[in-house]
């Protein structure tokens, strides 16, 4: 069972974060039940996942360690954005040097920690079109291979753009005669995220952005994420909003866009070419706690 962990935060998106790299036992990681019960918020611990911090493989000679990320429902995640800003910030107040590699289910991503472990800017890597290939299969991302995707649910028609930033997304801009209020989205996605995450055109499940623009290079986005339901932010998500805006013209690579969700703002770069995406955000240290076994004293 877990004994010590640290309770961090990327604008709310709240994480239990463990480093397992010499742990004797790290089998508790992969029970769902025990996540499950660690980020209930009325009978545990509470968090959006947990992310395990484990050696790296030895693939990933260049990594400083390895995460691996636990929804709240027990699944497991490829990639986390907020996580891995989390992860990044604990390892350097823990030691490590403030430019650090990390291994992920999206490969090896590069962090540099800013501020006293207080903002992370990561290097998210390319965007891929989905269905996406295994990790290390090289696809060239462009514009005309993420067109917009209709999804017809509980009668609406939906225009997505399929994105994946290691994870899968998809993409709704939520347009109309009248710009949606905050309101909107989050009554829209209380209705159609759950059916979008688990219809069959997403095997493995989905996450889904419902998106306003506000103006050049500004956008809002709520997000109903895979396994999590609507969180207070998602980095990934974040990222996707970014590569679809520039797809429809309502950005451009090589120039810095801002996504606001409800805990707050994520800062964007699309590189020309869609080469690589970068993520610039805060991070908060809650703070650190001890679990007993459950069978021991009170």
């Amino acid at each position: 069972m877990l004994r010590s962990f640290a309770k961090l935060h990327g604008l709310g998106n709240d994480f239990l974060v463990t480093d397992l790299r010499n742990s004797d036992d790290a089998s508790w990681f992969d029970d769902a039940a025990q996540i499950v019960a660690l980020c209930d918020r009325h009978r545990g611990v509470g968090a959006d996942g947990v992310l395990g911090i484990f050696q790296a493989s030895p693939a990933a000679a260049d990594a400083f360690a390895r995460m691996r990320v636990r929804n709240a429902d027990g699944s497991e995640a490829e990639m986390c954005g907020n996580g891995l800003r989390c992860v990044a910030s604990w390892l350097h107040l823990h030691g490590a040097s403030p430019s650090l590699a990390i291994e992920t289910g999206a490969g090896i991503l590069r962090c540099e920690v800013r501020d006293h472990g207080r903002s992370v800017q990561i290097e998210m890597g390319p965007p891929r079109p989905l269905p996406t290939p295994r990790l290390g299969a090289e696809v060239q991302f462009t514009p005309a291979a993420s067109p917009e995707t209709p999804l017809l649910i509980d009668g609406v028609t939906l225009h997505l753009h399929l994105i994946s930033m290691g994870n899968p997304h998809a993409v709704c801009f939520v347009e109309g005669p009248q710009a949606p209020s905050d309101a909107d989205l989050w009554r829209l996605a209380e209705r159609m995220g759950p059916q979008v995450e688990t219809h069959p055109r997403f095997p493995g499940r989905t996450n889904v952005e419902f998106v306003r623009c506000d103006g050049p290079d500004a956008f809002t986005a709520l997000v109903w994420e895979r396994g999590c339901g609507i969180t207070q932010a998602c980095g990934t998500g974040a990222c996707a909003v970014a590569v679809a805006a520039c797809v429809r013209g309502l950005s451009e690579p090589g120039r810095s866009l801002r996504v606001q969700l409800p805990g707050g703002p994520l800062d964007l770069w699309v590189e020309p070419g869609y080469r690589q995406v970068k993520l610039h955000g805060p991070v908060s240290y809650v703070f650190d706690g001890m679990l007993r076994e459950p069978d021991g004293p009170p």
